[in-house]
This record gives structure tokens, sequence and C-alpha cells, in this order.
């Protein structure tokens, strides 16, 4: 019966009004009865057969749909197809549950997890974050090529650069005092190192001189007179040690910190000079070119660009010139004390006259360590 009622749909003409609907069947209401008697009672629609060409087609059209196995879904397809032709076909259980388990596997374009929104903010923000670098990283690539561009130039002679000979002049002079200085310093370590030992011989010589005495008794006066000596010339020359490490100390404070630190300002200042000229050479050469509206925008920028290098350059040179001079003051005062030091306790020493000596290091406030403090107790190594 249900192969008799297929047929019948499959080769019925179905006539169309103007209106494109469906014209009014005589066998409307039977062929609807015979179909749901068919979808309750009849066979599985899985059994039917589905007509793939258009009405009247031809029997090698008819596809039989118990070939697919194990596909319910199929249903729905076939209650669709005789729907859009005018049938009206209740689907069955299975159909329907299918139908609402296609519209759960595939939502419509408004459903939005918080999974994707979260991953996409992720996103975002890891672009943001990448624009960011490549932004730093371009404009310290085009920063280095202006200003390799200007050494060269200056190097060969091509390029003009910025010189407040004032500020060059004072410049030169400090790294020709800085030379010198670490000279002085370098004769101060080495004559340290050198009164040491010195010290160290004449208190091993005056141990031995002492022991002497006590072993021989015909020369017990003369050993004791020489050991006495020794520890003496070795007492005032501990003294005179602790005022030649303090003039060592003062000078190389002065030579790698306060020096240094005024030629940190001035590298960043001679920085921002080649930075300064680049720019300004930037601008001269887009000045000279034409006037369309792509060179006045760019002119507009290296505008921008050698107004903040401008600023930078002229403050570093108001830091270099303040500094300096506060290097010069400090200098006077730091050394007129250390040479003042450095001759009295000189002069004392030689001199044998170990109160002026003591008195030396008194006036600048030197203490001395104890003799066998550098040496640590059994009880601190542990």
């Amino acid at each position: 019966m249900a192969d008799s009622i297929m047929s019948k749909a499959a080769t019925m003409e179905i006539p169309i009004n103007s209106n494109g609907d469906t014209g009014a069947l005589p066998e409307d209401d039977s062929l609807e009865q015979d179909l749901q008697q068919v979808m309750v009672s009849g066979p599985n629609l899985n059994e039917t057969s589905i007509v793939s060409g258009g009405y009247g087609g031809t029997a090698e059209g008819i596809i039989p749909t118990s070939t697919i196995k194990g596909n319910p879904c199929t249903q729905p397809v076939l209650y669709l197809r005789m729907k859009s032709r005018g049938i009206i076909v209740p689907p069955s259980r299975s159909a329907a549950s299918c139908i609402a388990s296609q519209s759960q596997d595939f939502p419509g374009p408004n459903v939005h997890s918080s999974g994707s929104g979260s991953s996409v903010t992720a996103e975002e923000a890891t672009r943001g974050v990448a624009v960011e670098k490549f932004d730093i990283v371009k404009k310290w690539g085009l920063n280095t090529y202006k200003c390799t561009k200007q050494m060269i130039s200056e190097r060969f002679g091509r390029g003009s650069r910025t010189v407040d000979l004032e500020l060059e002049a004072q410049i030169d002079v400090l790294r020709d005092t800085k030379r010198k200085y670490e000279n002085v310093l370098r004769l101060a370590r080495a004559l340290t190192n050198h009164f040491y030992s010195m010290v160290q011989t004449q208190h091993a010589l005056g141990d031995i001189f002492a022991d002497l005495s006590q072993k021989s008794p015909e020369l017990r006066d003369e050993f004791g007179y020489n050991a006495e000596t020794q520890k003496l010339l070795c007492k005032n020359g501990e003294t005179l040690l602790g005022a030649i490490n303090f003039f060592v100390s003062s000078i190389n404070t002065l030579v790698n910190k306060t020096m240094e630190d005024t030629l940190m300002t001035i590298k960043m200042y001679e920085n921002a000079r080649l930075e300064f000229d680049a720019y300004r050479a930037d601008l001269e050469e887009l000045n000279m070119g034409p006037r369309d509206a792509v060179t006045l925008a760019r002119i507009e920028t290296a505008q921008q660009q050698y107004q903040v290098h401008k600023d930078k350059y002229e403050r570093l040179r108001s830091d270099v010139t303040v500094k300096l001079k506060f290097l010069e003051e400090n200098k006077v005062k730091v050394m007129h004390k250390q040479l003042l030091l450095f001759h009295n306790a000189i002069s004392a020493y030689f001199a044998g006259n170990q109160q002026q000596l003591e008195q030396t290091l008194k006036q600048f406030n030197i203490k001395l360590k104890p003799p066998g403090s550098d040496t640590p107790s059994w009880l601190e190594e542990q």
C-alpha cells in the first residue's frame, strides 16, 4: 500500500496558480489520510523510496532509503521534501528528535560561549603587546640608522656637527686631568706596596735582633739598640702607611667615582648631540626637496622629532656644565686636603718626628687599625 501511495505522490502532477500556491486537489483528503496511516502504523520511512528527480521522473530516479542504514536523520529530510511539495506529513518521533539534536549541534549566530570571548580578549592583548614591541624596535632601528649615517658623514667631513667650543674645551681638560690623576693613583699604590714590604722587613729584622740579643751575651747591647730602632721605624712606618692609604682611597674616589660620573653624563650629552645633528640634517634634507602633500607630512614629523632631540641636547648640555663646575670645586677641596696630608706625613716620618706624624693623623681624623686586626680570630674562622 505504501509503495502505491508513494508512486502516486511521486508521479502526481500538481498545478500551480499565478501566485505560486498549489492548487486544490480533489484527492488531497484521501491522500493525507493514507499518508497519516502510513506514518503511524505503516513501515518505517527508511523503507520507503525517495524520488531524486522532479515529478513525472522515471523509475531510475527512485533511490531506496533502506540502503542507508543507521541514519535516522533521513526521515526529516524526506519530511521537508514532502512538505515543500505541499504534502503535510507529521514527522515521526525519531525524526523530531533528530531535528532537535541537529538544532543543538548547530546553534544560531547569536549563541556565544564565554570561553570564545575570553580567548578573543587574550588574543587581542597579545597582539597589542606584539605591535608595541614592533614599534619600539622600528623606532630604535630608524634612530640607529640616522645616527650611524651622521657619524660616518662627520668622520669623512661631509656632515656638519654642532660644537660648543667652551664646553668642549672643559671636557678635554677634564679627560686630561683624569688621565694624570690615574697616573698619580697608580704611583701612590706602588709606593704603598713597596713601603708596606719595607715595614714588614723592618719588623722581621727587629725580631731577629731581639732574639740574637738574648742568645749573644757579648753583643746583647748592640743587638738590643738595633732591635729598638727597627721596632720604632716599624711603628712609624705603620702610621705613615695609614696616611698613604687614606690618600690613595680619596684619590680613587675622586677619579673612579666623581670624575667617572661626570664623564658618563658627558657621554650621554655627546650621544644626544649626535642624535640632534642627525635629525637636524634629516630636516634640512626634507626642506630642500619638493613640497607635495606627502613631503609636507614628513616635514612636520621631522620637525617634531627635531624639537624633541633639541630639547634633550640642551638639557644634557646644561647638566654637563653644572657637573663640571661642581667637579672642579670638589676636586680643589679634596686635593688641597690630601696633598697637605701627604706632605706632612712624609716629612714627619723621614725627619724622625714621631709626635708630628701622630699629630698629622689626628688633624685629618685618620684612625689606625690595631696590629693584628686584619687577621680574624680562631672563633671567627669557625
